[in-house]
C-alpha cells in the first residue's frame, strides 16, 4: 500500500498534516483565548496536563483523547461528529457512479 504522508513530494496546503494541526491548534488557542481562560486553567478543567496543552499551542502535538478533552471544555466536539463520516453527494451523478452500497473489503494494493 502507498502512503501518500510519507512522500516529501507531496504537499498540498489543503492537505498537509503539519498545515492541519497548526490550523486546530491556532483555532483552539483563539478559543481559549475568547473564553478568557490561561493555559492552566484549561488544562485543569480538561484534565490533561499543562505540558501537553503547552505541546499542542507551540509544536501542534497532541493525542487525540486529550484534543477530545480539550474540545469538550471548550464546547467545540461538534466537528469530531463529521470525521470520516459517509461522502455527501453533490449532484445525481455522483449518486449514480457510486458503487452499490453493498460494504466492501480494502484491498491490499
Amino acid at each position: 500500500m502507498i502512503n501518500i504522508l510519507a512522500d516529501n513530494d507531496f504537499v498540498l496546503d489543503a492537505f498537509n498534516p503539519a498545515a492541519i494541526a497548526l490550523g486546530i491548534a491556532k483555532r483552539m488557542r483563539e478559543r481559549r483565548l475568547e473564553m478568557n481562560l490561561t493555559q492552566q486553567n484549561l488544562a485543569k478543567k480538561a484534565g490533561i496536563s499543562l505540558g501537553s496543552l503547552k505541546r499542542f499551542e507551540n509544536s501542534h502535538e497532541i493525542s487525540l483523547k486529550h484534543l477530545l478533552m480539550l474540545a469538550v471544555v471548550l464546547d467545540a466536539t461538534e466537528d469530531f461528529s463529521l470525521l470520516f463520516s459517509r461522502r455527501q453527494f453533490e449532484n445525481i451523478d455522483q449518486v449514480l457512479n457510486s458503487s452499490s452500497g453493498k460494504r466492501k473489503r480494502g484491498k491490499n494494493v
